[in-house]
């Protein structure tokens, strides 16, 4: 399949690709080589609570020593 782009920079995503992301509004753009890819990406509403995130990372079996490792590995990486 083939976009074109407009005289405004923009891509039209050919409906056929569209439609394999229903739900998607947003897409991460990456240049990887000659090559640009889309990632289907879902923005996190900045009124998400607290109590949301935590029942969310419950669900992802995240615990809050697993949240402590990777802070102390970012760090470690950082310096």
């Amino acid at each position: 399949m083939i976009a074109k782009k407009t005289s405004k920079n923009q891509l039209t995503l050919p409906k056929a690709i569209v439609k394999q992301f229903p739900d998607i509004e947003y897409f991460k753009v990456q240049v990887k080589g000659r090559m640009i890819v889309l990632t289907p990406v879902r923005i996190t509403p900045e009124t998400r609570t607290l109590e949301e995130i935590r029942d969310k990372m419950e669900k992802l079996g995240i615990t809050e020593k697993d949240v402590d490792e990777a802070i102390r590995w970012s760090r470690r990486k950082a310096g």
